[in-house]
């Protein structure tokens, strides 16, 4: 996709994978051409980390893409692994209104026991997504997706391991290098570019692109989200166009069978 002469490429869940996402990157750039590549926004969708072997090396790579291209524009959203990896180093915004984390957890206490929530160092205000991440879920097959949990129910435990620490460990604070905090504090929920020209089989059309990771909710005023979003308000337990399935926009039809079976 293009606005005027600058192509647009937007590149979905890395979850861990460095090599993967090294490859993607080789493959972009000979799909566009150097030059166009060059001086490209790229816009990445989000879920950085879990489930792969090396959320660390998958981050570095990110963050050296400014200095590596300093032509291109890069955006990086937060997607739901993303925001409850922040949670849980405490980089997430405060409520807007003041209250506390955990005056939200209340809407989801009847999973804490079987999803494990995280109880140790710092968990006192801790948003909830950051107490789901680090958490032990007692399940140990996830019979959705036809594999074993990786520690918890967002299958952080790789992340952990990827800066040297065992899943659950309150010593992954002090563990994650500043700048890959900042990369985190600092991930955006929602993106937007006026006059994009999409090809499609009826011809070139101009559109607006509103990028976010899950997408956003059917049933809502998009305005109103679109305030939501860009505040990066945390006072709900769970922000539906960051994880939600059931109830956005254009789900693809593998996402919504994977609802079914769940």
């Amino acid at each position: 996709i293009k606005n005027g002469r600058t192509n647009h490429c937007c590149i979905g869940d890395i979850h861990g994978f460095p090599t993967k996402l090294q490859n993607l990157w080789s493959n972009l750039e000979s799909s566009i051409g150097t030059a166009d590549f060059n001086t490209a926004l790229i816009i990445f969708l989000g879920d950085y980390c879990d489930r792969g072997p090396n959320t660390r090396e998958v981050i570095d790579f990110l963050i050296s893409l400014p200095s590596k291209y300093p032509h291109q524009t890069h955006v990086f959203l937060s997607g739901n692994h993303d925001f409850a990896f922040a949670a849980f180093l405490g980089l997430v915004p405060q409520p807007p209104d003041g209250s506390e984390f955990a005056e939200a957890w209340k809407e989801y206490e009847e999973n804490e026991e079987r999803e494990g929530w995280y109880k140790g160092e710092g968990y006192e205000n801790m948003h909830l997504q950051g107490r789901r991440w680090s958490g032990k879920i007692k399940a140990k097959f996830n019979v959705a997706k036809g594999m074993d949990y990786k520690g918890s129910i967002y299958d952080a435990a790789p992340t952990f391991e990827s800066y040297g620490v065992p899943h659950g460990s309150a010593d992954l604070v002090r563990a994650v290098p500043d700048e890959h905090k900042k990369f985190l504090a600092d991930m955006v929920w929602v993106h937007e570019e006026d006059d994009v020209c999409i090809e499609t089989g009826d011809g070139i059309k101009h559109c607006k692109l509103i990028a976010v990771h899950a997408g956003l909710v059917s049933n809502q005023d998009v305005k109103e989200q679109l305030k939501f979003l860009k505040a990066k308000d945390t006072r709900v337990p769970k922000v539906d166009s960051l994880s939600g399935r059931k109830n956005v926009w254009d789900m693809p039809k593998v996402l919504t069978f994977f609802i079914m079976i769940q």
